[in-house]
């Protein structure tokens, strides 16, 4: 920038120097005739002026540098001014940079921590994802099977049976007069007597029921549902229901909550028809009710079996609380009578005591004494 300022300061000087000359030689042509001035005077006049002019040139050059050399030296100390303010940014945005990075350095390990451990609990859950999903798909490949699935469904009633009445109340696989075999058979005294549970119910109807997309499809699953669920009720009423040998009921198990809610809520139909035919559907939570209730009656009846029993042993009892009172009355007596014989006792020791008194007075030569103080007493002694 100050050689640029030089050069344009010199261009302004030469301008005015050619620009005085110039209008010297105008005025001696125009002026010079008229008044007669002479070149010798102009020419002294011009080197006056030019003089002059070289002499302010000199001091604008001189200012000049002077100017140039402040704006050097304020330029100097901006530059120094910015320079040390740029080194302090600098400084703080390192300073800040470093922290930041340190801070982002923690974060970042902390972070990668939490990931890692969240990683591990994701690998154990997805272990057991794993092991669940072979478990329901060998859960699938069993209900698949319609031998498999009905061997479910016997364990699943065998369980809650077991753990609902004692041993003598149930019996599985028992075979009946109709050559039928009976998965589970309750014994109850009459009545209502022995109530027989089916576990055997069509789950494949309510499978094709459950997979249906279409609305055509559902229609058609809620049939061959619907259809499949009469028929196994009306099996197991002509199956189960044996006039003089069962109950005049018997129960349809079903293995699945979700059946047993599909059936109330959508087929009241199949329900009532279940109602009528005298079969009642139970799923595991309506069958631990039932059993329950079960065990109250089996209580009831033994209680009126033992009924004469204990009836029978209180007329024992009193029998032998009324022999009791007898045998207390007859002690009694007996201590009574003991009582006046220690009585009659102490009155015959007492005379024997005076005996013995009225000897001794005797032998001590005193009977004129004892004569003279109570001869009637000594004669009828």
């Amino acid at each position: 920038m100050p050689l640029e300022l030089d050069l344009n300061l010199l261009l302004i000087i030469g301008a005015g120097i050619f620009g005085v000359l110039f209008l010297f030689v105008i005025l001696y042509f125009a002026f010079g005739k008229k008044e007669k001035i002479s070149l010798s005077d102009v020419a002294e006049n011009m080197f006056r002026a030019q003089a002059e002019l070289a002499g302010r040139i000199a001091q604008m050059s001189e200012s000049s540098l002077n100017q140039q050399a402040k704006i050097a030296e304020a330029i100097n100390e901006q530059k120094i001014s910015v320079l040390q303010m740029v080194d302090e940014k600098l400084l703080q945005v390192t300073k800040n940079v470093g922290e930041g990075l340190q801070q982002s350095t923690t974060k970042t390990t902390e972070t990668l921590n939490d990931l890692r451990e969240r990683l591990a609990k994701i690998d154990v859950a997805q272990q057991k994802i794993s092991s669940l999903s072979e478990q329901v798909v060998s859960l699938q490949e069993v209900l698949n099977n319609k031998q498999a699935r009905g061997a479910f469904g016997e364990i699943q009633l065998n369980d809650i049976v077991i753990s609902a009445l004692p041993p003598s109340a149930y019996s599985f696989q028992v075979t009946l007069s109709n050559q039928k075999r009976a998965d589970c058979v309750l014994n109850l005294p009459n009545p209502p007597g022995m109530i027989i549970i089916d576990s055997k119910f069509p789950l494949e109807s309510y499978q094709a029921l459950r997979n249906a997309e279409s609305e055509r499809e559902k229609l058609e699953a809620a049939r061959f549902f619907k259809t499949s669920v009469l028929k196994h009720i009306k099996d197991v009423a002509e199956k189960y229901i044996i006039q003089g040998e069962t109950a005049e009921s018997a129960l349809m198990f079903l293995p699945s909550e979700s059946i047993y809610a599909e059936l109330h809520a959508n087929f009241v139909d199949v329900v009532e028809t279940s109602y009528r035919s005298k079969v009642w559907i139970v799923s595991p939570t309506t069958l631990m009710a039932t059993l329950n209730t079960v065990r109250a009656v089996l209580k009831d009846a033994r209680m009126r079996e033992q009924a004469g029993v204990i009836q029978k042993e209180v007329g024992y009892l009193i029998e032998d609380i009324a022999r009791l009172d007898d045998r207390i009355e007859n002690l009694s007596r007996h201590f009574d009578q003991a009582g006046r014989d220690i009585g009659e006792i102490k009155i015959s020791s007492g005379k024997i005591s005076k005996r013995i008194g009225t000897i001794e007075d005797i032998q001590l030569g005193d009977d004129a004494k004892v004569l003279e103080q109570n001869p009637a007493k000594l004669l009828s002694e």
